[in-house]
C-alpha cells in the first residue's frame, strides 16, 4: 500500500501565505515591529517615541526626547539584533533615530 501525500504546513506558514495573498504582509509587519518595539523599550521609553514606520528594512523611530535619542543611535547594532531576536527574523537592516 503506497504511503498517502499530504500538504499539510503549519499554521505560521499558512498565515504568513494568507497575509501576503491579501496584500497585507508589510502592515502585519508593521504592527509585529511596533509591538516588539513597545516590549522592548517599555513605558519609560515609549513615552517619548512619537512614530514609527518601516520601510525597506530601515526602521525610521521619531523620538521627542534628545537624550534618549542619542543613548539608542549608540547602542544601534544591539538594538537591531535585540529586536531581529523576538521578531525571528532579520526584518531590520537599519535604524534611524531622529
Amino acid at each position: 500500500m503506497a504511503k498517502r501525500n499530504t500538504n499539510e504546513e503549519t499554521i505560521n506558514v499558512v498565515w504568513h501565505k494568507l497575509m501576503k495573498s491579501y496584500g497585507l504582509g508589510r502592515n502585519y509587519e508593521e504592527y509585529q515591529i511596533t509591538q516588539v518595539y513597545h516590549k522592548i523599550m517599555g513605558k519609560p521609553i515609549s513615552k517619548y517615541t512619537d512614530d514609527l514606520h518601516f520601510k525597506s528594512g530601515r526602521l525610521h523611530v521619531k523620538l521627542t526626547n534628545a537624550v534618549i535619542r542619542e543613548e539608542l543611535s549608540m547602542g544601534k547594532t544591539t538594538f537591531i539584533r535585540m529586536m531581529n531576536e523576538e521578531l525571528g527574523s532579520q526584518i531590520i537592516l537599519d535604524v534611524v533615530f531622529s
